[in-house]
């Protein structure tokens, strides 16, 4: 057998083999034709569409061919029409009946096994129409009370029973000759249920959902589950596989264009697959050979599958995996090596047959592989995490006091590098670096405020005072406005004589330097005489009027005066000094002093030491101890801003990973308040996760499936009930994990302080803790 297609003209919808399996019948919207099999090829015998009398009857949403006379086929409509076909006749009246009964969508349509007159639908109205063809009207109606029936399909053990299920999960068993009610019903999938299929040697029945599962239900005498498949999409057709007990052929609704066999023993990946159609496909049938099948897909394609061409996704899988469990020991798998010192040793199995001819199609994918284990035992790392982690402060105390704190416990428990880094913390962050930053250089990022041009005036040239020169004694005094204006230099800090004994008040260094005798008995009336030049406030202190400014012209005085002067200022040597200026000389012809002036003096600039604490962090994290790194982004506060090239990625992932690690310590007080003192919302979102805690029914002890006030299976409201003043609870419910009774929290508080037993008398010894 090959594998060969025809195309059409449209999306094909369903298909359907006649009993020899020779020929095969497809429907669509636009395609209704049938095809006699050959050797490597689809031939066309009829097309029903090429009649002159076209309807929405020709639209077919499924189609079935009779499994006892190959003239007889039928359709099932959009538009709420049951047809049947003979082929034996022409034209029109090929149309032998038309059942107009259903009120929506027919969805199925399935003939009898053994009797070749009966045939059953099903419809989106939730009803089911049982025909004799050879009737003009339905024999039996069954309805569902569902909101819809997507497939019925006729017991092939059983000749009076049939299956149906519907959009609403549940799956249901008729017996045709009670139509009034079913014989069986219970929900088999948490979403619709869109197809079904009877084992052909078993009494089992295949359910596809919506809910991505394919489930195998045994309905010999009570229902049970015997398998689940879970797949990568909502499964809309399902087809067991002749001759092989366990396999099963499906295809999806979405997503996955592939068809699937699946073997029901190893569900979680496919025995076979087939990937031909570039759309998904609608249908399945086998030709009576497991090793040929037939597909229809939306791609306007039907194929015949040889299963020779499968691929096995079982031998691409990777043969490698680790798991971890709680107590930190880990298994790993990877193939069988010749040196592996393995602990187990798994070989994949070979499915067993009855069948002598078992070929190496049939058989699962080979693998062999080892497990190794690993078993970590508790080092005196694990102690010291466990002990640092109870012992560390976060919150609740300034930051040189938490840094002081964490670095005694880090270095009493051996870890130094990690106790300096928390009292390098402290220096960099702490509250004196703080106060002082806060008084000093809190400024210093202010463009209004930098130190370009000192100025001292020893001069006592009252012209030049009076018309607004660069003396201190000029600026804060009288004289012309606008020159005073243009010659005070609005970026110095209040001045250099001010600035020191601001300084000197707050016990900061000065900075610059005073002139005169008076420096340690200038007294002022606080910060607040000292005039804003930045904000262009301009008068002075009544102090300041009585203190003489200017410099004597001596340091000493002098024996006798002096006839020669200083040559002038460019006759020096060092004339070009960065401390004299050009334009004003130090000496003036006349021999008085002239200003002083020290042109741009350099700006103090901040010292971020951030770069210097994100090495550090990045250097522990490194090194697996995310511990530290963490705590310490916590400690520091709002002082995160100043790390700007610590992204927050970066802390989240720290933040994450300790609160994993303090989740697998059980520190869950611990890792509670990390999650709280969290700046970041992706993890203070963790504390916003909803809990759910299964609680009992006290009458029945079985698991409570809602939320409600009556148990789904006992049908009582006991379980709301306090076991000791007998009303609704509507707080805080203290309940028993072992006898399941409870009541209000504050008298099971108050029960349990004087008694052991349950106070319903049930005899189990409760604990309250």
């Amino acid at each position: 057998m090959a594998t060969f297609n025809v195309i059409q003209e449209g999306p094909v919808n369903a298909l359907a083999l006649n009993r020899d399996n020779t020929q095969v019948a497809i429907g669509g919207r636009n395609v209704f034709k049938v095809y006699s099999i050959e050797e490597d090829q689809f031939k066309e015998i009829y097309n029903l569409r090429s009649s002159k009398h076209l309807n929405l009857s020709f639209s077919c949403n499924d189609i079935s061919w009779s499994s006892t006379d190959d003239n007889y086929l039928a359709t099932a409509a959009t538009n709420g029409h049951v047809c049947v076909w003979n082929l034996t006749k022409m034209g029109k009246a090929m149309q032998e009946q038309d059942y107009q009964e259903h009120t929506r969508t027919v969805n199925k349509v399935n003939f009898h096994s053994s009797e070749p007159n009966r045939l059953i639908s099903g419809s989106q109205d939730g009803t089911m129409k049982y025909f004799d063809i050879r009737c003009k009207t339905s024999v039996a109606t069954f309805v569902s009370n569902t909101e819809s029936v997507r497939d019925v399909q006729f017991s092939p053990h059983t000749p009076h029973t049939f299956a149906a299920v519907s959009e609403n999960g549940s799956i249901q068993l008729w017996d045709i000759r009670r139509p009034e009610k079913c014989q069986h019903q219970f929900t088999a999938h948490s979403g619709p249920v869109f197809a079904c299929d009877w084992h052909p040697e078993m009494t089992w029945l295949a359910t596809a959902s919506r809910d991505k599962t394919i489930k195998v239900w045994d309905l010999g005498s009570k229902p049970s589950l015997e398998s689940t498949i879970h797949t990568i999409a909502s499964i809309g057709h399902v087809k067991w596989r002749p001759q092989r007990k366990f396999h099963i052929a499906s295809c999806a609704l979405v997503v996955d264009c592939s068809i699937n066999v699946w073997d029901i023993r190893r569900p979680f990946i496919p025995f076979a697959s087939f990937n031909e159609h570039k759309d998904v496909a609608t249908g399945v049938v086998w030709r009576g050979d497991p090793k040929v099948f037939l597909s229809s897909s939306r791609d306007c394609t039907v194929f015949q599958h040889a299963f020779k061409d499968a691929s096995r996704p079982a031998s691409k899988a990777n043969p490698q995996g680790m798991c971890l469990n709680n107590s930190s020991e880990i298994l790993y798998a990877c193939r069988v090596s010749a040196n592996a010192n393995l602990i187990y040793k798994m070989t994949g199995f070979i499915r067993k047959s009855s069948s002598t001819n078992l070929t190496t199609s049939d058989q699962f994918h080979q693998a062999s592989s080892t497990v190794h284990q690993f078993k970590t035992h508790l080092t005196q790392e694990t102690k010291c995490f466990y002990s640092l982690a109870s012992n560390y402060m976060m919150s609740g105390k300034s930051v040189s006091e938490m840094c002081e704190h964490n670095a005694t416990v880090a270095q009493e428990h051996g870890k130094n590098y990690v106790s300096t880094v928390w009292r390098i913390l402290k220096t960099i962050y702490g509250d004196e670096y703080n106060r002082n930053s806060s008084l000093y250089l809190s400024k210093n990022n202010d463009d209004s405020i930098s130190h370009n041009n000192i100025v001292l005036d020893p001069s006592t040239d009252t012209d030049k005072q009076s018309k607004g020169g660069d003396t201190p004694g000029a600026q804060f005094s009288g004289g012309d406005d606008t020159e005073a204006e243009d010659q005070v230099d609005h970026s110095a800090p209040y001045g250099s004589a001010f600035t020191s004994y601001s300084n000197f008040r707050l016990g900061l260094p000065r900075g610059d330097f005073f002139f005169g005798d008076n420096e340690l008995d200038v007294e002022l009336d606080g910060l607040n005489s000292i005039p804003d030049i930045r904000n262009g406030i301009r008068s002075t202190p009544q102090i300041i009027d009585q203190q003489d400014w200017t410099l004597p012209n001596e340091a000493f005085n002098i024996r006798h005066e002096i006839q020669n002067h200083s040559p002038p200022p460019e006759q020096f040597p060092n004339q070009n000094s960065p401390d004299t200026n050009d334009e004003t000389p130090l000496h003036a012809e006349d021999g008085s002093a002239a200003f002083l002036t020290i042109p741009k003096a350099p700006m103090r600039f901040e010292w971020n030491p951030s770069n210097i604490l994100i090495s550090a962090l990045k250097y522990h994290a490194t090194l697996g101890d995310v511990q530290t790194a963490a705590v310490i982004l916590i400690v520091m506060g709002d002082h995160r801003r100043l790390l700007k090239d610590l992204d927050e990625s970066t802390q989240e992932h720290w933040l994450l990973g300790y609160i994993e690690l303090l989740g697998r310590y059980r520190l869950w007080n611990i890792a509670a308040q990390v999650i709280k003192l969290s700046w970041l919302p992706s993890v203070t979102q963790l504390n916003q996760q909803s809990t759910r805690i299964n609680t009992n029914c006290g009458n029945c002890s079985k698991p409570l499936q809602r939320a409600g006030w009556v148990c789904d299976r006992c049908h009582t409201s006991e379980y709301a009930l306090c076991s000791i003043c007998h009303q609704v609870v509507k707080g805080l419910y203290a309940w028993c994990q072992g006898c399941s009774h409870g009541g209000h929290l504050a008298h099971i508080q108050q029960w349990m302080s004087k008694h052991k037993a349950c106070p319903t008398g049930c005899g189990h010894l409760c604990e309250y803790s």
